[in-house]
């Protein structure tokens, strides 16, 4: 099968895309034929060995995954040939990557395409979805009602944040650059900021005048003493901000309101916890519920260009896919 691999942690250089044998199906699993595998900033981060985790070489980079099932193992129920499938948790724990003609996914890990869903479109969303899912509701238990603020909402894990929360009846406010604040409130945003209005504390304050339940912050930009202050009692401050984002901050503005501070990272996720969130993505998928900016589609031997576009923010807010098969 053709696959784009690393045979040593490093840059984006080190990725190779050439002939691997095929992975071997073993009881319990699903052997797909990809047609689409996204590029997350998580992938570089395993690639680049930023992010310790067994990848044992030759090794297929990608997490995410959309195709068809070829042939089920012994003991898998739920899936047949020719069904359309996706997965959003390979290339990471000793699991090969997505980036492949064919790749052995643990049924436990693999779920139904809906029916209405844009095979592309999907393969973009499934990662920022479920790691918004998860964080909003697994970890920062928000609730009907409550204030939610989004730091970085116009990239693809923010703006899938500000879907799920408006979905889930809670008052979002948006907080991105100038040119992503119309995509915010087609999101559903109820009230959307510029980051860079030099009063932004202010203008956070006067659109939550009783305090923020959950504040969501994807970049730690500017540190966490403004989040932290403005946050109402019993507030939770979610921080999704990659691997080298530093913060001061005192510690008494989490005591005094009962705060909590919570990294999360949808690498720890257990399986029951990402298959809710795949339950939640496919019926916001099936109804049509959940946006996503246009990905950026380029073939599987762009592998390595796509992890230099990823890591020099050149992709900006939209998405990188790449187009393994068709």
């Amino acid at each position: 099968m053709r696959a784009a691999y690393i045979t040593r942690l490093g840059g984006p250089q080190v990725i190779e895309v050439g002939e691997l044998p095929d992975p071997v199906r073993g009881r319990g699993d699903v052997l797909v034929r990809v047609g689409h595998a996204s590029v997350n900033h998580v992938d570089t981060f395993v690639r680049s060995g930023g992010y310790r985790t067994p990848t044992p070489f030759p090794f297929v980079i990608g997490r995410d995954l959309v195709g068809t099932v070829v042939d089920v193992g012994p003991g898998v129920v739920g899936f047949e040939p020719g069904q359309p499938v996706w997965c959003n948790s390979m290339g990471h724990g000793g699991r090969q990557g997505s980036s492949s003609e064919l790749v052995a996914v643990p049924a436990e890990r693999l779920y139904p395409l809906p029916a209405q869903a844009d095979p592309v479109e999907l393969a973009a969303l499934v990662h920022p979805a479920a790691t918004a899912y998860l964080g909003l509701f697994r970890h920062a238990r928000l609730r009907l009602g409550e204030t939610l603020v989004v730091m970085g909402a116009g990239g693809a894990v923010g703006s899938a944040v500000v879907q799920l929360g408006a979905r889930a009846g809670a008052r979002v406010i948006a907080l991105t650059s100038e040119h992503s604040m119309e995509w915010a409130r087609e999101c559903g945003a109820d009230v959307v900021i510029d980051h860079g209005d030099p009063d932004l504390s202010e203008a956070v304050a006067a659109a939550a005048p009783d305090g923020i339940d959950v504040w969501w912050d994807n970049s730690a930009r500017g540190g966490l003493g403004m989040p932290l202050g403005r946050l109402a009692l019993g507030g939770r401050l979610v921080v999704v901000a990659g691997m080298t984002a530093e913060a001061a901050f005192t510690l008494g503005q989490l005591y005094v309101k009962d705060a909590s501070l919570l990294g999360f990272v949808i690498s720890n996720a257990s399986v029951a916890d990402l298959g809710e969130a795949a339950r939640a993505i496919n019926a916001a998928a099936a109804g049509g519920g959940l946006k996503v900016r246009p990905p950026l589609v380029l073939a599987l031997g762009e592998a390595a260009a796509a992890h230099a576009r990823m890591e020099s923010g050149e992709a900006g807010a939209g998405r990188l896919v790449l187009r393994v098969m068709g």
